[in-house]
């Protein structure tokens, strides 16, 4: 069963995307770093050893979106916060390594994906952590066993998220790959 790699992301609309990052550079700006950043992305981690899914926000505008390329398939996120959207979206793949990304990481290469489906070969789950204390990428070697509590009383966007996330998934047993940076803020940019 090939892996399947999501891919977080939402519409480029000024104020709906990179919304602390745009307060410092302006919000188009901070749309235009975000659009070429997840084109950047796209063109790096596509690999015929998994699937690419876009996990697009808002559902309807971003499975007609003309921004993203056509070819590749369009999971909508759906409601609630971010735990319950990456939930739904992991346990959608059904059986099979998965592994979920957020779209604003510039380091993530295909061999960085490729590391983290290889620790999951003999781990539970995998995290790519991220110098504030969260995680650029989250993969479950089985997400149709994913525990109903994952991602519960996660403290998101704060240095907590990734112990907090951790805490969810009691006896897993758990990798980590290598620790990058996203972009929040001005000081994060390239």
């Amino acid at each position: 069963m090939k892996p399947t790699l999501i891919i977080m992301l939402k519409e480029p609309r000024p104020g709906q995307v990179k919304s602390r990052l745009g307060k410092e550079i302006g919000m188009v700006p901070a749309v235009w770093w975000f659009r070429h950043q997840v084109c950047g992305l796209l063109r790096r981690v596509q690999d015929p050893r998994w699937q690419v899914v876009l996990a697009v926000s808002p559902d309807r505008q971003g499975r007609v979106s003309r921004v993203w390329p056509a070819h590749l398939p369009r999971w909508p996120q759906g409601q609630g916060d971010l735990g319950q959207r990456m939930a739904r979206m992991l346990r959608q793949v059904g059986k099979g390594p998965v592994c979920l990304i957020g779209a604003d990481i510039p380091d993530v290469t295909n061999k960085r994906i490729a590391e983290a489906f290889a620790a999951l070969g003999d781990h539970d789950a995998v995290f790519g952590p991220a110098y504030d204390g969260g995680y650029w990428l989250v993969g479950l070697k089985h997400p149709e066993r994913q525990p109903n509590g994952l991602f519960h009383n996660v403290r998101w966007s704060t240095e907590h998220a990734l112990a907090d996330t951790i805490a969810t998934l009691p006896d897993y047993h758990i990798a980590q790959v290598a620790t990058l940076r996203d972009v929040d803020t001005k000081a994060d940019l390239p």
